[in-house]
């Protein structure tokens, strides 16, 4: 009897196991009511008296192997749970993740630029805190010229030849430097003006400015990719272009798009009118082009510039441009389903 409590003993030492229900029928093997060692107390009596002493040295070793065996595997298996749920219960659902959302400004600015990346004009940005030369003289606004009171200037009081860029015609400029002809490169970005603020306008907005330079460019290519443009974004041909007046452009025009008056944001928008003036074109000023250091005897181009803003109200029919800029949230999250 003495052989098999050390046969065992043997096998409690080898035993192993990282499951609960392994470990608790082994306990109940040796350690239960009913287990082995209960029934080898029982058998102490039947032990003959010169083998007592061995017998009950081996039955306590086997009891306290088994014991401790036990309380070992039932440690290790706590630890292991720990492990597992320091993070939580992971077969539990998961909480539902807040999706962010694209601003109307992102939107229509991806969709303009991807629209004239299919007719070959790459993106180029610049500084929003500029100089005087980039922002005006080089675009033929000299010093005390009249029109640039057109535009009410944010200046730098340190340095009144520093300012806060009034378009993104100074990226332009600041390309032409660096690029020979054939040139063709939009320029998004925003820009300040000093103007009231209200449900129409803002003292910072968004623009897109484009530009094309290169050897016989004429005024009909410039409104065929306009043509083309309005089609794209508003699904919309039917276009107009009004003469104006721009000092780095000659001859100028406005471009008004027909857009309905379907809604009451629509009246707002276009004044009851139905059209909505997108923007402003025309062809580079020759002495433009010659500030920029390109033969304007050579090269010839045009430009056109619009706000993004108002694109965004009219297409996602917002009555107010402050929402643009305040960071609602509850205005935010109605543009998820967008690109």
């Amino acid at each position: 009897m003495i052989d098999q409590l050390k046969e065992h003993i043997v096998a409690v030492e080898g035993f192993t196991s990282s499951k609960a229900e392994e470990i608790e029928a082994f306990r109940i093997k040796y350690l239960g009511k009913k287990g082995l060692l209960n029934h080898f107390f029982a058998e102490f009596k039947n032990v003959p008296p010169d083998q007592k002493k061995e017998f009950g040295q081996t039955i306590n070793l086997l009891k306290h192997s088994a014991t401790e065996k036990v309380s070992t595997l039932k440690e290790a298996l706590e630890e292991r749970k720990g492990e597992k749920t320091q993070y939580g219960d992971l077969t539990r659902p998961g909480e539902p993740l807040e999706l962010g959302a694209r601003h109307p400004i992102s939107i229509v600015k991806n969709q303009i630029i991807e629209i004239f990346s299919r007719i070959g004009f790459n993106v180029s940005e610049g500084p929003e805190i500029e100089d005087d030369w980039h922002n005006f003289t080089a675009l033929n606004l000299p010093e005390y010229h009249p029109a640039r009171d057109m535009q009410d200037t944010f200046f730098i009081q340190t340095d009144p030849d520093v300012l806060l860029r009034t378009h993104t015609s100074s990226v332009q400029v600041r390309y032409m430097e660096t690029h020979k002809p054939p040139i063709r490169t939009i320029s998004p970005g925003r820009v300040y003006r000093n103007e009231a603020i209200s449900a129409r306008s803002h003292c910072f907005f968004h623009q897109v400015e484009g530009l094309y330079i290169d050897t016989d460019v004429s005024f009909a290519d410039l409104k065929q990719t306009l043509q083309f443009f309005t089609t794209e974004l508003f699904g919309k041909s039917e276009i107009r272009l009004r003469p104006s007046y721009f000092p780095f452009t000659e001859p100028s025009a406005e471009v008004d798009v027909y857009w309905g008056l379907e809604t009451e944001t629509d009246y707002k928008m276009t004044k009851g009118t139905g059209w909505l003036e997108i923007m402003g074109c025309g062809m580079v000023d020759p002495n433009v082009l010659e500030n920029c250091g390109i033969d304007s005897n050579k090269y010839s181009g045009f430009a056109f510039g619009m706000g993004i803003d108002r694109i965004a109200l009219l297409l996602h029919q917002i009555s107010d441009i402050r929402l643009l800029s305040e960071n609602d949230i509850r205005f935010l999250e109605q543009f998820r389903s967008s690109f």
